[in-house]
């Protein structure tokens, strides 16, 4: 809000996006991490927040832009140094247009430009060609595990994005977050817009009644060897699909909830993909 303020109450959406990337570049804690996306750097969390100000009559929207509503003054409300970033991004960026500050931050995040429809369109050939080098390949068949506790959604696509995954394995048993971005239809339509495939596995996840009194680690091994002796030994099918998907896209991602690999099931389902005949992969938790 501030940001609109200072930019006189409106902004193309586009360029909103890319002066809020360069607001948080300076930041020492950013308020939101971005993705490379269609037009380049982008957060999913500031565009759900901005379409939240919206609906309270904070903003005003149309196709390609938003406006600020009402008198308030956002930027009284900021801190010093988020002050004093605002006063030069202003004046840095003020007079740039929106293909211009695409093309600034094409050419100097050169990771943020690699799924731009229109990066072809604004750089020079070599310009363009240090765009795709930027782009992360990976041709080893590898089977990852990743867990969303702790981090923004932005920061949990980089991640995949960033070891080239191509399908992610979500293996909850019940895939709906109160954290925003992780309930399947969202998860499933923002790696869908990153060229990500997306499929639920719900039969090799934990019913949630069974992880409610989870406290320490013995606790949490308890409940993995049941799932190991109960679990396991009923979804081979399950396995045998997810090592067959690893076999035909060559990188996947299963994915769950903890940071900590020791307190999450997806560690022994990956053991036990491991252990079938035809495996002979490489097995990474990031």
């Amino acid at each position: 809000m501030a940001l609109l303020q200072a930019f006189d109450g409106h902004l193309p959406k586009i360029s909103l996006q890319k002066l809020l990337f360069l607001f948080a570049n300076r930041q020492t804690k950013p308020d939101y991490d971005f993705v490379p996306y269609l037009y380049g750097c982008y957060s999913f969390s500031a565009n759900a927040d901005l379409t939240a100000m919206v609906g309270h009559g904070q903003l005003s929207e149309d196709k390609t832009s938003f406006t600020k509503i009402g008198s308030v003054d956002y930027i009284k409300t900021l801190n010093e140094k988020d002050k004093k970033i605002l006063i030069d991004i202003k004046n840095t960026y003020g007079k740039l247009t929106t293909n211009s500050l695409m093309k600034l931050t094409y050419l100097n995040y050169q990771y943020y430009a690699i799924n731009s429809v229109k990066a072809k369109e604004i750089l020079n050939d070599e310009q363009y060609g240090k765009v795709l080098n930027a782009k992360p390949i990976n041709n080893n068949t590898i089977l990852y595990t990743i867990g969303y506790e702790g981090i923004s959604l932005e920061q949990y696509l980089n991640r995949l994005i960033k070891n080239d995954i191509k399908v992610l394995v979500d293996v909850r048993n019940n895939a709906l977050s109160m954290k925003f971005g992780f309930s399947k239809t969202q998860l499933k339509t923002f790696c869908t817009s990153l060229n990500i495939e997306y499929l639920h596995i719900p039969e090799v996840g934990i019913q949630s009644e069974q992880r409610q009194k989870l406290k320490t680690q013995t606790d949490y091994d308890n409940l993995f060897d049941i799932y190991k002796k109960q679990n396991l030994k009923k979804t081979t099918s399950q396995q045998q699909q997810i090592l067959n998907l690893l076999k035909d896209k060559k990188r996947i991602a299963l994915t769950c909830f903890e940071a900590n690999i020791c307190q999450c099931h997806r560690k022994h389902l990956a053991e036990a993909i491991i252990t079938l005949p035809e495996w002979n992969y490489e097995l990474k938790h990031i």
